[in-house]
């Protein structure tokens, strides 16, 4: 027995003479008949593999392939079973060398250098790649081995054929097979990577402002503005740092970076529905001036005494939103947010893309699997009409009303309002309009590269309700939980602030933000403009950079002519006036705090200051001087404090990220 398996080894290992007029006639042939079963299988269910994907210079061994297909289809591996088996068996006694295939014993001619085929495996089972059957069939006839042909079998092509050919041949079977499997019969599907979220910024749109100047106290000495609790520009800095790019200063608004963090400000008694809270401290940018910091805490009343909430999702299903980090991400948003709603709280969605359409009738939130369900069906196509949604939305939550309920439009989009939309200064003065009904309008922001954060701030100010921009998970439970009942549930209309200098105690000063906030002085007595609004537990923090007269820091000559002197005040550096009003009165209620210039820097305050130079650096400020990433990385760490989330040690890498993409 074992003369006779020598023998068959020493068969299966010879070559024959190369015959290269026999070649060339074999190659000829297996084109020819290549050509006329590919003309065979037009129309057929599983056409053959188009040679577009193969090597240029691999299109004369068409034939050859054919041929190799031809001995592996279904009656061919019947017949050749106890081959196979053979020369499985043979196999065994054989050097791993003799039956490797990219190492044959005898090369080609004129090999093809550009092909690179991967080295056999050692294995005698995966010698020889798998063959496509003639039909789908089962797996496991799909899987197959196929048989090795013995010497003098084949035809004179294959016999000429050198082991590079066949091992070319064989892969393009099994690539064949593969590309006619149905989908049921494969084991598992390809893992699949999440789409990268991508940045087109001439396609963007920004709501922003020059930073604030210095103003000469002498000349205004009112400093008036709506509070702005909206955090979308963290959002998008750290969207923007983690694509590592720099943001660009049209992105930054600072008040939105300083109010994305939250902080240890005094509760409000049960009668109050605000305390305020200032620190007078050196700024760590500039030695000849100090902040002062301003924190406003609103009450929280509890949970179980909110009224109930009417919510209508306004959600854009255009195509631009077919993306992972959009409606993906979107529904996940949404679905969080469900767990914190009560029984009695209703959901309604209404969808727009193209033309706008009810997705879910008013539903209370305790339905919660019809809810997912009408979330589940929701899917990306088609143009964006944001008028007509916005119309339908608010019928439907006109519907919803009842007395002592809230009502609230979630705005959920990428901010591409590309149709429908020819007159957006039209949209806002009709979103404006429909505050007036009671029916308070947020935005949420999803994605890159259609983001029009201008029209959504728009929309969330004139809809008296906030912009917060969605870039992962996280910050989905953030806004939507997290900070849920200060998100849906007012306590207070048209916020203002007011801050009056005393020109004998600071002669200059500087707002740091809200500049897209800002009101004129008449208007804070006037309960007819509209301003920001807080809801319950909310937190409203804002930073003035002050200069004392005299100080080297002053940045304006004194006036020749100046105007007279004003009087010490008590040493008061300035007068704090807050205004608001009560959901839904008509007259707003007022409060003053002098502010003495005595008050202590908290640790809160100092890391305030950090984020607002973290976002003066991102903005190129010119009133930082030396001032840079480590000393803001430091002054961040030194005040970072209980930080039970994460979040000040997230602002803290971000600076660090920022600085390494500065410094390049």
């Amino acid at each position: 027995m074992t003369d006779d398996l020598d023998a068959l080894g020493k068969a299966l290992r010879a070559a024959p003479v190369p015959d290269a007029d026999a070649r060339a006639r074999a190659i000829a042939l297996a084109t020819e008949n290549f050509a006329r079963q590919q003309a065979s299988l037009q129309g057929s269910p599983d056409p053959a593999r188009s040679s577009k994907d193969r090597h240029p210079q691999a299109a004369p061994l068409n034939g050859v392939r054919l041929m190799l297909k031809t001995l592996t289809s279904r009656p061919a591996l019947a017949a050749t079973t106890s081959i196979a088996a053979l020369v499985i068996g043979v196999a065994v006694f054989l050097p791993v060398a003799d039956l490797r295939m990219g190492q044959p014993d005898v090369l080609t001619p004129e090999p093809i250098a550009e092909t690179r085929l991967p080295e056999a495996e050692t294995s005698v089972a995966k010698t020889e790649p798998e063959a496509a059957p003639a039909d789908a069939g089962t797996l496991a006839e799909s899987s197959a081995p196929a048989p090795l042909p013995q010497p003098g079998e084949a035809s004179g092509a294959l016999a000429d054929s050198d082991a590079r050919l066949r091992s070319e041949a064989a892969a393009d079977a099994e690539s064949d097979a593969l590309a006619t499997l149905a989908p049921e019969t494969m084991l598992a599907p390809l893992p699949t990577v999440d789409a990268p979220i991508t940045l087109e910024p001439d396609t963007e749109a920004y709501a922003n402002a020059d930073p604030n100047p210095v103003k000469i106290t002498a000349d205004e000495p009112v400093s008036t503005f709506s509070i702005d609790v909206d955090t979308a520009s963290w959002a998008v800095v750290r969207s923007t740092l983690n694509l590592a790019l720099m943001p660009t200063p049209d992105q930054i608004r600072i008040e939105e970076m300083v109010n994305y963090f939250p902080y240890a400000y005094p509760t409000p008694t049960a009668e109050e529905a605000f305390t305020s809270t200032i620190s007078v401290m050196p700024t760590p940018w500039n030695p000849g001036t100090r902040l002062v910091t301003i924190g406003i805490q609103g009450a929280l009343p509890e949970v179980a005494e909110r009224p109930a909430l009417n919510l209508v999702f306004l959600i854009d299903t255009s195509g631009s939103m077919e993306d992972p980090s959009k409606l993906p991400l979107l529904k996940q948003s949404l679905t969080l947010m469900l767990a914190e709603l009560r029984p009695e709280d209703q959901i309604a969605i209404v969808t727009y893309a193209g033309s706008a359409g009810q997705v879910l009738p008013p539903t209370a939130a305790a339905d919660r699997a019809t809810i997912l369900a009408a979330l589940d069906s929701l899917a990306a196509g088609g143009s964006t009409a944001g008028a007509e949604g916005l119309e339908l939305a608010y019928q439907v939550a006109e519907g919803m009303k009842s007395d002592g309920e809230v009502s609230r439009i979630l705005l959920a989009t990428d901010g591409d309002f590309n149709v429908g939309v020819s007159d957006p200064e039209g949209l806002e003065a009709y979103v404006a309009k429909q505050r007036e009904t009671g029916t308070y309008l947020s935005v949420l922001g999803f994605g890159r590269g259609n983001l029009d954060d201008a029209v959504m701030q728009s929309l969330a100010q004139n809809g008296n309700g906030q912009a917060a921009y969605i870039d992962t998970l996280g910050e989905a439970r953030k806004v939507l939980v997290d900070q849920l009942t200060g998100a849906l549930f007012p306590i207070a209309d048209d916020v203002k602030i007011q801050v009056e200098w005393n020109p004998a105690a600071v002669a200059e000063y500087r707002l740091i933000g809200y500049e897209t906030r800002a009101l004129r002085r008449e208007d804070f007595n006037n309960d007819a403009v509209d301003a920001g609004e807080i809801g319950a537990g909310t937190q409203v923090t804002a930073i003035y950079e002050v200069t004392a007269p005299g100080s080297d820091a002053l940045l304006n000559d004194p006036l020749r002519y100046g105007t007279a002197t004003a009087t010490e005040a008590g040493g008061e550096l300035g007068f704090l006036r807050l205004r608001w009003k009560a959901p839904g009165e008509e007259t707003s209620t007022l409060r003053e705090t002098p502010i003495t210039g005595a008050e202590g820097a908290t640790s809160e305050a100092r890391f305030a200051a950090a984020i607002a130079g973290f976002g003066q650096l991102l903005q190129g400020s010119v009133y930082l001087g030396d001032w840079g990433w480590d000393q803001a990385i430091d002054l961040a760490l030194s005040a970072r404090g209980d930080d039970p989330y994460g979040y000040r040690i997230e602002a803290v890498n971000l600076m660090r990220l920022a600085a390494g993409l500065d410094a390049n």
